[in-house]
Order: C-alpha cells, then sequence, then structure tokens
C-alpha cells in the first residue's frame, strides 16, 4: 500500500470517514499528551529539580524524539497493535467501529485527568479496539489471541519488573554513595533526575507513539480493504505527526497527574526520584525492543513503589496505590464496554 504523505491526503480529503477516525486518534494522543505523558517528569517537578512548567516543556521535547528515533530502529509495537484486532471485510463498518472505539478512549481518557488519576491509555487503546471488534463480529472472532496475549506479558512486565528494577537501582544508588556527603549528592542527584526524567519521556514517546501510529496504520488499512498483516515501513511524516501532536498535548499541562504520582503515592528524594525514572526507562526499553505493548503509567508508578519500598514498606501511601490499580483493573472491562456500545451506536448512526 501507498504509504505517502501525498497519498494519504488525497484519502483524507476523500474519505469523511478515515477523516474522523484520524482526527479521533490524533485527539487520543494529545489527551495522551496531557495525562500519561506528566507521570514521566512527575518525581523530577516534586523534588523540586526543575519546575513545572521547564519539566513540561523538556517532557515535550523528549517524547518527540522517543516516536520519531525509536519508530526508525524498531516498529514493532506498532505492527504489534495493528495485528491485535481485525474488523471484518466491509470496511464502511471497520471504519466506523474504530471511530467510536477512538471517541471511547477519548472519554475514558478525558475522565481519568478530571479526577487525577494516571489511568493507562495505553490500556484503554487495546480495550476500546478490542470492544469495536467485538461488537462488529458479535464475539470474539475478532481478536487475535496471539497479539493480544502480548498485552498480558506487558501488564506483568511492567507492573513486576518496574517494581524489582525500582528496588535494585536504588539499592545500588545507596550503596555507591553512602559515603558520599549528603550536600553533594542533593546537587549531583538534581541533574542526574533531570537526566532520568529525560530518559522517561524519551521512553514514553517510543512505547505509546508507537500504539497511535498503529492505529493511524490500521485506519488506512481498513479504508483499502486491505490485511493488517501486511508489512509496512513506518513513513517519516507519520511519525512527525504523532510526535508533534503528542508534544502539543504534554506541552497543554498535566499538574493533576504529577501529584498523583509524585506527592500522593510515596514522598521522594531527589536520589529516590531518579532510581525510579531510571528503573522505569529500563523497562519501558526492554519492553519496546521486544515489541511488547506496556503501560507508561504502570512502569513508572510501580518503580516508584519499589523505590520507597526500599525504606520501608510502609513509606508507600497504600491508599493511593489501591485507587490507582482499582482504576487499572476497571480500564479493560470499562473502556471495552464504552468501545462496544460506542461501535453499535455508530454503526447504526453511520
Amino acid at each position: 500500500m501507498d504509504l505517502s504523505f501525498q497519498y494519504f491526503w488525497g484519502q483524507l480529503t476523500s474519505n469523511p470517514l478515515l477523516f474522523l477516525a484520524v482526527l479521533l486518534t490524533l485527539g487520543v494522543i494529545l489527551v495522551n499528551g496531557w495525562t500519561d505523558a506528566p507521570n514521566a517528569i512527575a518525581t523530577c517537578v516534586v523534588t523540586r529539580c526543575m519546575s513545572a512548567r521547564a519539566a513540561i516543556l523538556m517532557a515535550a521535547v523528549f517524547n518527540f524524539f522517543g516516536v520519531f528515533i525509536m519508530s526508525m530502529i524498531n516498529a514493532t509495537v506498532a505492527e504489534t497493535i495493528t495485528k491485535m484486532v481485525d474488523f471484518g471485510s466491509n470496511s464502511h463498518e471497520a471504519i466506523v467501529a474504530l471511530s467510536a472505539a477512538l471517541f471511547a478512549i477519548v472519554v475514558w481518557a478525558t475522565l481519568a485527568w478530571y479526577f487525577g488519576i494516571p489511568t493507562s491509555e495505553s490500556h484503554a487503546l487495546i480495550a476500546g479496539l478490542t470492544g469495536g471488534a467485538i461488537a462488529i463480529h458479535g464475539g470474539l472472532d475478532g481478536v487475535n489471541g496471539s497479539e493480544w496475549v502480548k498485552v498480558l506479558y506487558g501488564l506483568v512486565i511492567s507492573v513486576l519488573l518496574g517494581f524489582a528494577l525500582g528496588w535494585i537501582v536504588c539499592k545500588l544508588v545507596i550503596m555507591i554513595f553512602r559515603r558520599v556527603h549528603r550536600q553533594k549528592t542533593e546537587k549531583i542527584f538534581k541533574y542526574a533526575q533531570i537526566f532520568g526524567a529525560a530518559s522517561m519521556s524519551f521512553m514514553h514517546g517510543a512505547q505509546d507513539g508507537q500504539k497511535f501510529m498503529g492505529v493511524i496504520l490500521l485506519s488506512m488499512f481498513l479504508v483499502n480493504g486491505q490485511s493488517t498483516e501486511t508489512a509496512v515501513k513506518m513513513p517519516i511524516w507519520l511519525m512527525l505527526l504523532c510526535s508533534i501532536v503528542m508534544a502539543l498535548g504534554t506541552s497543554i499541562g498535566g499538574k493533576k497527574i504529577i501529584k498523583s504520582v509524585g506527592m500522593d503515592m510515596v514522598k521522594l528524594e531527589k536520589y529516590q526520584g531518579f532510581s525510579a525514572d531510571i528503573a522505569a526507562s529500563i523497562s519501558l526499553l526492554i519492553s519496546s525492543v521486544f515489541g511488547i505493548p506496556v503501560s507508561t503509567t504502570h512502569a513508572k508508578t510501580t518503580a516508584i513503589m519499589g523505590v520507597g519500598a526500599v525504606r520501608r514498606l510502609s513509606a508507600i501511601n497504600f491508599s493511593v496505590v489501591k485507587e490507582m490499580c482499582l482504576t487499572w483493573i476497571l480500564t479493560f472491562p470499562g473502556c471495552g464496554l464504552i468501545g462496544f456500545l460506542m461501535a453499535k451506536l455508530f454503526m447504526l448512526i453511520f
């Protein structure tokens, strides 16, 4: 299939349903930028290494580079998203159901942002797409189990690896700097944490940017009636489009999420914030290399829990953790159901 920008623009302007699907995808990317990306910089802000404004701008820049660079190196996360569900052979119904699923994701993510809960747009995306595919087929025939199981792998990896690496990295930092004067380490970790936040922002773009590029590719496949199994090379214009929109969303803000992740769950010092950022970045890098779609929210929050556990388990505010875990658990059935209902409604309307 022709993936040039000229061909894409021609189809976009001549097909209202494709225009709607792409517009909703860009809306999801924008929402992701202001609700999910702040997780990357939360620890840097609350430990006063950077102001919220400066950190948000830095996150926007590194989200951009994360999407662009990782997509050129390894785009298997995007390919996993395109192959995860089957919207059937009817291109009209397929693009309508996809648009409905994307609308459901925007609704779910906006509600989570309003209440200041760092939900996972990655899992909302997967759940919404799955709900739309089930609506078309009237069952699980439209779900590719071999690809969907990667989501379950990713859930386990992001939680266990995030927590374990958070604990290990923090322990190593304490051992290495145990004889260094406290005042000197404060200065060292101020700059180290800025580096950690930048790496987290880069990996957020690398993971989530690819997922949304996969959705735009899926839209084009459906409109042209082509199989999602087709191997494609990610076009540069698509990398730029997704990274710019995500960077714009990040620049809008996200102070509620910063407070929930960086202040309410565990009270962090600079060396702990650095440890959490590096641990979460490593977890996301491993997942991206193996093409496993994971939640950056899960990786970061569990890394913070691991860091907090080094001191003592009671340092973790488990009431906040419980609230977050409940939201994560509800995301799959909740967003999946909204996607299913919206797909049914959209198919009646359109």
